[in-house]
């Protein structure tokens, strides 16, 4: 990627881990700040659902958003590992190829 590349990452997690992630990616996030939101995650794996979410066919989770720079994502993801290895937070990063305000 070109240098000063910019990406989205994505994280989806319990929404037990709301306020901590909250303060995790205040500090951790860059100056542009970051977006967060509830979801419902959908899967035909049923083995962490409770027995309501399996009755709704979904399970409630929070899905924060941050755009930044590559290389600052791949710092926030190494220490999203080293900080919160096994906490069943799913990500994704995807480049941006055009971002503003209006």
């Amino acid at each position: 990627m070109p240098m000063n590349a910019k990406a989205l990452l994505t994280l989806i997690a319990p929404v037990y881990l709301e306020e901590v992630l909250v303060d995790w990616l205040l500090e951790h996030s860059p100056e542009g700040g970051f977006c967060s939101g509830p979801v419902n995650g959908h899967a035909t794996g049923q083995q962490h659902l409770s027995l309501s979410e399996q009755v709704a066919g979904r399970k409630r989770q929070i899905r924060f958003e941050v755009h930044a720079e590559v290389d600052e994502i791949q710092a926030m993801i190494e220490s999203l590992h080293r900080d919160h290895a096994g906490a069943r937070i799913h990500y994704w990063i995807v480049p941006v190829s055009g971002a503003g305000k209006v």
